[in-house]
């Protein structure tokens, strides 16, 4: 036999208290005494309580769930990034409903025509493109959108990123004071901002010195697509002496690749530099030169911006971009020239 709902009502008979005092102590961010909470808490764990969360969106207008689309967890940034979402978004009174999503604009429109069903809060994309329309189609609906690790050009909206550009451009400044000749770059997905603009800055940076790269390759942050752009690389009829990859997932394979399958030595044939200084990039098994993307502060950002969207209604559309430092470990060799 099925057991009846306790509501509210019952809670508040129980802890001799009213019951819009226990809507207040289950409500995050509302007050109530330390007294009245611990008895309106000791009370829905005797009886069983759980708040019913779809009911009281319906009475607020406020679900307290924030949509997450990110494109792929396969490149170990993201994990990092899901987690670090979740728990500055709980410290809100939040709560994170994730979607993935290909960067195809028809699957992130499906996508984000699901969470506007879904009554969120606010939408956070991670390494999604999303178009004009379906912003203005946000904003219309009341929902405020914030992109992270990626920005639109043309597109009216908030946006999160590390300065891509300007790490693009230490890491070509730092191979050209190793003494590299022959610099080339697996970049990524040229159809993002973040792939175009590193490799930007990494093609400036090089003609700062008067140099050029020796080849850029599209490697779509594809773990394969890298492979094959490593062995295409070191097949050449000059082969690179330092190698620039867009993001770390992506050096992991590139890494794998020169060892494993073409029997060189790292830095002593040639250098790796990745991007994005994720946990991995740290093990001694890879011990990769990097740019770090400041997560922590980036993340911090996203919430502040959405959170305030959130509270406040339509604000004037930002885009901040945070300076990451190169972490220099054992897949470079040590720099000739002073850093300029």
């Amino acid at each position: 036999m099925e057991h009846a709902r306790i509501t509210s009502l019952q809670v508040a008979e129980r802890a001799g208290v009213s019951q819009s005092a226990v809507s207040r102590v289950f409500t995050p961010g509302a007050s109530a005494s330390a007294k009245t909470t611990a008895k309106v808490r000791k009370a829905a764990e005797e009886l069983g309580y759980r708040p019913n969360r779809v009911a009281r969106a319906m009475i607020t207008g406020k679900s307290r769930i924030i949509g997450l689309i990110v494109a792929y967890l396969e490149n170990q940034f993201y994990p990092q990034a899901l987690e670090r979402f979740s728990n500055a978004l709980q410290e809100q009174g939040y709560h994170v409903l994730v979607f993935t999503a290909t960067n195809s604009p028809e699957k992130v429109e499906e996508v984000m025509r699901d969470l506007l069903d879904f009554q969120v809060d606010g939408i956070i994309t991670a390494s999604v493109a999303v178009t004009s329309d379906l912003t203005v189609r946000c904003n219309a609906a009341g929902i405020p959108v914030v992109m992270f690790n990626r920005g639109q050009d043309g597109a009216d909206v908030n946006a999160v990123t590390s300065d891509n550009l300007a790490g693009g451009r230490k890491v070509a400044d730092f191979l050209v004071r190793c003494g590299h000749k022959h610099i080339a770059h697996i970049s990524g997905w040229e159809g993002s901002s973040t792939g175009r603009d590193r490799c930007r800055g990494f093609i400036e940076g090089l003609a700062a010195h008067g140099r050029e790269p020796l080849m850029i390759i599209d490697g779509m942050y594809d773990r394969d697509t890298a492979a094959q752009a490593a062995r295409d690389l070191m097949n050449a009829p000059t082969p690179p002496d330092a190698i620039f990859v867009g993001n770390d997932h992506m050096a992991f394979a590139v890494m794998d690749t020169l060892r494993h399958e073409l029997g060189l030595q790292i830095p002593q044939d040639v250098a790796i530099v990745g991007f994005d200084d994720v946990a991995l990039a740290a093990w001694p098994s890879y011990d990769l030169t990097t740019v770090r993307q400041p997560l922590n502060r980036m993340v911090d950002a996203t919430v502040d911006m959405l959170i305030a969207q959130i509270d406040e209604g339509v604000v004037a559309p930002r885009k901040v971009a945070f300076d990451g430092p190169l972490i220099v470990r054992g897949t470079t060799r040590q720099p000739k020239g002073p850093e300029t």
